[in-house]
């Protein structure tokens, strides 16, 4: 069942698993077709969904398109997500980019394909690494101002930049961000050195963009899983998103091990994992057919044991490095308290 919560430190509720619509449309050659993305839309709505997640690039504005046709007649019942910053190839340098110029394009470009006056949550697509922070706080502040945007959010940036951006924000009393998304999964944990860490001190929500690694955690792209099952990490420039296999075909081995155990399927198990990280995270589930979509809103039924949680972290479990070994040090951590740091709780 889906259930909903607070985006950030707002009062904007917003389902906890949300549909990522990268795969309406056919452009990119490994999309939905108009037909099967209404029903995935349609179905995820009559399940008590109410947050949608796009962008501009998505296959090519088709994502944007259908979706202005899908919630005609019912706009206000959805919190509709859409990105700025990426941009086709061509020959204009500041088409792509986080600079004021490339965002106030790309929210009148957005609004029109969506057909709609206003974008719910706004998300920096991907950090330029040029554009100064001061910049982008304070042209989302005036589309804020402008009530074409309701709340922001960052994707794809570093701690450092997002703190920096949100400290700025509150200090110039201009919009912050209120949603974090980054790439987290069972297979892709490095997030919990800074990222984590640093959404929970600013009390914002985070959103994981492929929380099944591609496919990866279903064991579909193990040796010897079943011909004919291969995926978008297949060929169409996504192979450079494959990690370490040697890695991956364990963690997906215990995900397996764990779904036969309770009943559930491999994708269900890696999605309802992360209601259990440090920071609850909302997945951003993807699907090309229904039949996707409804095994994997499924996963908001499966129930954990400790041993279950045990088997998936220790399969999946990540170096944390410096600083946080360092603190964790018995002979730190003794100095740092004065010798009672078994008895202090953060």
């Amino acid at each position: 069942m889906i259930n909903y919560q607070l985006l950030g430190k707002t009062g904007l509720r917003v389902a906890d698993i949300c549909l990522g619509t990268m795969t309406f449309g056919e452009d990119w050659g490994w999309g939905s077709s108009k037909d099967e993305a209404r029903k995935i839309y349609d179905y995820y709505r009559d399940q008590g969904g109410n947050f949608i997640d796009t962008a501009n690039i998505y296959t090519n504005g088709t994502s944007e398109t259908l979706l202005g046709e899908f919630m005609a007649g019912h706009r206000n019942e959805v919190v509709l997500a859409t990105k700025y910053t990426n941009a086709p190839e061509g020959k204009n340098p500041n088409a792509g980019g986080n600079q004021r110029k490339s965002m106030m394009e790309a929210v009148e470009a957005s609004l029109k394909r969506l057909k709609t006056d206003y974008i719910d949550l706004y998300w920096m697509h991907i950090w330029d690494q040029v554009t100064p922070a001061e910049e982008v706080m304070r042209a989302f502040d005036d589309l804020v101002r402008q009530g074409k945007v309701l709340y922001i959010g960052i994707s794809d940036a570093p701690a450092w930049w997002v703190a920096k951006a949100n400290t700025l924000a509150e200090f110039r009393g201009w919009t912050s961000f209120a949603g974090l998304q980054i790439e987290y999964s069972l297979a892709e944990r490095t997030p919990e050195r800074e990222l984590l860490p640093m959404a929970r001190e600013f009390g914002m929500t985070i959103t994981a963009w492929s929380p099944l690694a591609g496919g990866v955690l279903t064991g579909k792209y193990l040796d010897d899983a079943p011909k004919g099952q291969g995926g978008r990490m297949d060929g169409h420039g996504m192979d450079s998103f494959r990690k370490d296999k040697a890695d991956e075909d364990r963690i997906a081995r215990a995900v397996i091990a764990v779904g036969k155990r309770l009943g559930a399927s491999p994708a269900q198990v890696a999605l309802a994992w992360l209601r259990h990280a440090e920071v609850p995270v909302i997945p951003i589930i993807g699907a090309k057919k229904l039949s996707q979509l409804e095994d994997n809103l499924a996963s908001a039924d499966v129930e954990f044991e400790a041993q279950d949680l045990q088997e998936l972290d220790e399969a999946s479990a990540i170096k944390l490095g410096f600083p946080h070994e360092f603190y964790a040090m018995p002979m730190v951590r003794s100095m740092i308290y004065g010798g009672l740091g078994d008895r202090i709780r953060s």
